[in-house]
């Protein structure tokens, strides 16, 4: 039967994710506290235009994160959402912990100085700052994260998970399950009370490309994910949907009815029109 296997949310864009059992859909259509810290270059930010931060895109107005950076993968780091304290440990064994509430300019000269670059870190606890504003959660399966596994030698399905990034992961579906939910009369899905409708597939960047252990690139990881990407695109799924073969993941809305709501770990899963 389909359920939903996990949530996993990732307090501060492009650190850690952290799994929890629960997480409510806010009014704007993301979970609460996902991506709800951003470093940002502390440049784009004093010479952007009132508001254009909070209403645009986080690429446009400057955010810092793995995508910028491999020394992201240098860094372990935990995130108390209780006492709004992250923790961080660099891969020299450096630790220190800061309170996101009372001091978040501790933690952005910590963050400058580590990658060495003049940043600031920025709250959003209403939209957040996922990568496409208006959308909602980031949709996979476990199969799919399974299937990517078996495309490269020794890549474990916890480290296939990591590199991916998804919010909510489905389990009692095939592989590539969540690519049914884009395209002409795409149907839906269910996740206990709460109704996902797909928006596009998730193109990737350079991220999954990189062990998030160690941050070394996999070789010929791009080349080899599109190769099998393509050769094991599912029949149910609309082929014109998908731009690329460089895709992997939903990218979801809960529509607004739905919204304020939670899904939980081992909500059932179905799909609706």
């Amino acid at each position: 039967m389909a359920r939903l296997e996990g949530i996993r949310l990732y307090p501060v864009k492009g650190l850690a994710g952290a799994d929890v059992d629960a997480a409510t859909v806010l009014d704007s259509g993301v979970l609460a506290g996902d991506r709800e810290f951003a470093l940002f270059d502390a440049m784009a930010v004093a010479e952007a235009d009132p508001g254009e931060i909070e209403n645009g895109s986080p690429h446009a107005n400057g955010v810092f994160n793995a995508k910028h950076s491999e020394r992201f993968h240098e860094l372990d780091s935990e995130y108390d959402p209780e006492t709004a304290t992250l923790r961080v440990e660099t891969a020299d064994g450096e630790r220190d912990s800061f309170d996101l509430d009372a001091d978040r300019e501790t933690a952005a000269a910590w963050f400058s100085a580590f990658f060495d670059r003049d940043l600031v870190l920025l709250r959003d606890t209403d939209r957040s700052f996922v990568d496409r504003r208006g959308a909602g959660p980031s949709v996979v399966s476990t199969a799919t994260l399974e299937a990517v596994a078996s495309w490269f030698e020794g890549m474990s399905v916890e480290n296939a998970r990591r590199r991916l990034r998804a919010n909510v992961e489905i389990s009692g579906v095939p592989a590539f399950w969540e690519d049914q939910f884009v395209g002409d009369d795409a149907p839906a899905f269910e996740a206990g009370d709460v109704r996902f409708e797909g928006v596009t597939p998730c193109v990737r960047c350079v991220v999954p490309e990189r062990d998030p252990e160690t941050g070394e690139p996999t070789p010929e990881f791009r080349k080899r994910f599109v190769e099998k990407r393509e050769a094991t695109f599912p029949e149910f799924a609309d082929r014109d949907a998908f731009e690329q073969f460089y895709t992997l993941m939903l990218i979801a809305d809960v529509p607004e009815e739905y919204r304020e709501q939670s899904i939980r770990v081992g909500d059932p899963v179905s799909v609706v029109d």
